[in-house]
């Protein structure tokens, strides 16, 4: 019980991170008691923890990802059909890049090489929502108990979505040049460790710059947040006194171009003032799942009839995990 409190505490929320960039900011003169002596604090501690737990969880997917170039991942999902073939699917996101526009590119190589359409949208589905990022992150902020529940939850709607996607038959949905692309069978070479270690670099360091500035974006919101909105403001809107607080959280979420790194500063301030826990996550699941810009990219290969029943199988099951996570709220916090 100890160990793991001391794994909770000081390596996943880094509380000794917090004491620190406290104390920095109280030797500089500034007083964290005040609004904005806080706010600074926030700003520091939220950033410098993002990024350090940002780059070890880059790095150690990237290596685990190394042994799953997308030929290798077509060919395990390949050996599996019905139910299996999308649990599969869903698995294979959890190791797959942190945003949905990450996603897209492997999606439509799947579909190019003719795995069922329903699998391939469980995959897409998972890819940005459910990833191990997601699930350490998370724990950062909720615990370990909201995290795996969250994630299992985030499986079960993505093997649900795309088995529902394959009973429609909407394969004449996809745009005919992917169907026409066909398959191209190349191995990818055997990489050695040192190689493994150069890839993971390479994505830390490439995907830490993208959303570097992401990060600075949400930290900075998560700290107005924080310190400087009423509580008695979001408690009205994301509380449990608004009936409709995961419906809108959830539609002020999708416009949203972010992954989780971004979006968990605004996500731990908002629950801190009083929000929800199912208005939390639905906003999290929505700005990670359906970005605008990842459905402009799918719109490219896929046709709006489909489009618009992905939108709204994404939709409808963030909502209902939404109010599940506030039903289950009292016995999980």
């Amino acid at each position: 019980m100890f160990l793991w409190d001391f794994i909770q505490t000081q390596v996943l929320k880094m509380q000794w991170l917090n004491d620190l960039t406290g104390n920095l900011v109280q030797r500089a003169g500034v007083n964290i008691q005040e609004k904005a002596g806080a706010s600074l604090h926030f700003f520091l501690y939220d950033t410098v923890k993002i990024m350090l737990l940002l780059g070890f969880l880059i790095f150690a997917i990237s290596y685990i990802q190394s042994y799953f170039p997308p030929e290798r991942s077509r060919k395990i999902l390949g050996r599996f059909t019905g139910m299996r073939a999308n649990l599969m699917a869903a698995l294979l996101g959890t190791v797959t890049p942190f945003c949905s526009c990450s996603s897209i590119p492997l999606f439509i190589g799947f579909s190019s090489a003719g795995l069922p359409i329903g699998v391939t949208f469980s995959f897409l589905i998972s890819s940005p929502m459910v990833d191990l990022g997601s699930l350490v992150l998370l724990m950062t902020v909720f615990g370990a108990k909201i995290a795996v529940i969250y994630v299992i939850i985030g499986l079960v709607l993505a093997m649900a979505g795309g088995m529902l996607i394959e009973k429609l038959k909407m394969e004449d949905q996809i745009e005919s040049y992917i169907k026409a692309a066909g398959r191209i069978d190349i191995e990818a070479p055997e990489l050695t460790r040192k190689d493994r270690l150069v890839y993971s670099w390479d994505q830390t360091y490439s995907t830490g710059k993208k959303v570097f500035p992401y990060v600075l974006a949400g930290v900075g919101i998560g700290a107005f947040i924080h310190n400087w909105m009423p509580e008695a403001v979001i408690e009205k809107v994301l509380g449990g006194s608004n009936p409709f607080s995961v419906i809108l959280s959830t539609a002020v979420g999708v416009p949203m171009y972010a992954d989780i790194f971004g979006t968990l500063p605004i996500a731990e301030a908002l629950f801190g003032k009083g929000a929800q826990l199912g208005a939390v996550l639905a906003f999290m699941m929505a700005v990670t799942t359906l970005s605008l810009p990842s459905i402009i990219m799918l719109r490219k290969a896929v046709k709006p009839k489909l489009l618009a029943i992905f939108v709204g199988i994404c939709t409808l099951g963030i909502i209902i995990i939404g109010y599940l996570f506030n039903v289950l709220q009292p016995y999980m916090v």
